[in-house]
């Protein structure tokens, strides 16, 4: 018996149906019309099979649009230090050339340099902030190597899954800096 159709197994939930809304945006408006491209087939292959396993399916899509840049000729560098070599410890990415750079190479510059989540050079776990950082990161590539050369935006489809990814991230941070001590304390009272 036949599988159903990727779709109709994330239907159910809002946040990967965005992903899937987003990745297909972004290939329908990042790549030339009536072009074979295997490389992107292939890599959105495997991003609909992590849409529908559920597990780290955010962290597989970010790993997706880099590989998107990657096909459009504009791939990161993220697994040394552009400035020192070093494997270890990389922190930033060079908003220019998408290079990554050590945190002790970085520091110094370090306001004028992307963050480099580092489920992205190491196999880490990702939070919804490092997926946030991730998309972030990606954003600025796609629009500076993609989208702005072509007089055009990202996708509002792409957006709207940045800003799903944002909201949780924002929520606990509003969260935390209105208590820094933690909620108030004390009996609640009737209205």
């Amino acid at each position: 018996m036949a599988r159903p159709p990727h779709a109709s197994r994330i239907l159910d939930d809002p946040e990967r149906l965005a992903a899937l809304s987003a990745a297909a945006a972004l290939v329908a408006a990042a790549l030339p019309e009536r072009e074979p491209h295997p490389d992107v087939f292939a890599l959105f292959s495997r991003l609909l099979e992590a849409l529908d396993s559920r597990a780290d399916w955010d962290r597989h899509y970010v790993g997706w649009e880099c590989g998107l840049l990657a096909a459009a000729g504009f791939g990161l560098d993220l697994g040394r230090c552009a400035v020192t070599g070093v494997t270890t410890d990389l922190a930033y990415v060079s908003p220019r050339t998408g290079r990554a750079v050590s945190r002790a190479a970085g520091l110094p510059y370090h306001d004028k340099l992307l963050p480099l989540p580092e489920f992205l050079w190491r196999d880490e776990p990702a939070d919804r902030a490092q997926i946030a950082l991730g998309m972030s990161l990606t954003e600025h590539f796609l629009v500076h190597h993609i989208f702005r050369p072509q007089g055009r935006t990202l996708p509002a489809a792409r957006l709207r899954l940045a800003e799903r990814m944002r909201e949780p991230v924002a929520a606990a941070t509003m969260s935390a800096s209105s208590f820094p001590d933690g909620p108030p304390k004390g009996k609640a009272r009737n209205p």
